[in-house]
């Protein structure tokens, strides 16, 4: 069993980036989250369960791309469109369509106690605030978020 133990910041200021990976995503499923990916050729679909504290099991398998673009066109909700940046262990995640104007940066951990020194850029942390998972929003995008839920917390 794979499990993925992350934590979610906001981005305060978006530090100069290149080579990003577009990424296409859509869900099958909430509950437990089945989740279809698409990067350029490639196609993934994971599935994950609720998270305990940080971690959360989770699967991931490849696939063709044809099977995820045909499964991308059955998932329910819109899909998610997003850039994705690799800055060592910091993925930049800059969202497009329905979601234009979020930018999220995830970390990946190997235990939920350990620490990471984070860039100057990092802003405050949303880990447990679900409007902000990917599957949330593909059901409420930030475009349709209240100015006050946009800056609260």
């Amino acid at each position: 069993m794979g499990v993925e133990i992350e934590r979610k910041y906001l981005v305060r200021d978006l530090p100069t980036v290149a080579g990003g990976e577009r990424i296409v995503q859509g869900y099958l499923t909430f509950e437990p989250t089945v989740r279809v990916r698409l990067k350029k050729s490639s196609g993934r679909l994971t599935i994950k369960f609720r998270a305990e504290g940080l971690t959360r099991a989770e699967y991931e398998y490849e696939i063709p791309s044809t099977d995820a673009e045909e499964l991308l066109s059955r998932c329910q909700g819109a899909l998610i469109e997003k850039t994705r940046y690799r800055l060592g262990r910091i993925e930049l995640d800059v969202f497009e369509g329905d979601n234009a104007g979020l930018i999220v940066a995830e970390v990946e951990l190997t235990s939920e106690d350990e620490r990471v020194e984070l860039p100057s850029w990092i802003g405050r942390e949303v880990t447990g605030l679900k409007r902000y998972f990917n599957s949330e929003l593909v059901r409420r995008p930030y475009k349709d978020w209240t100015k006050a839920e946009r800056f609260d917390e």
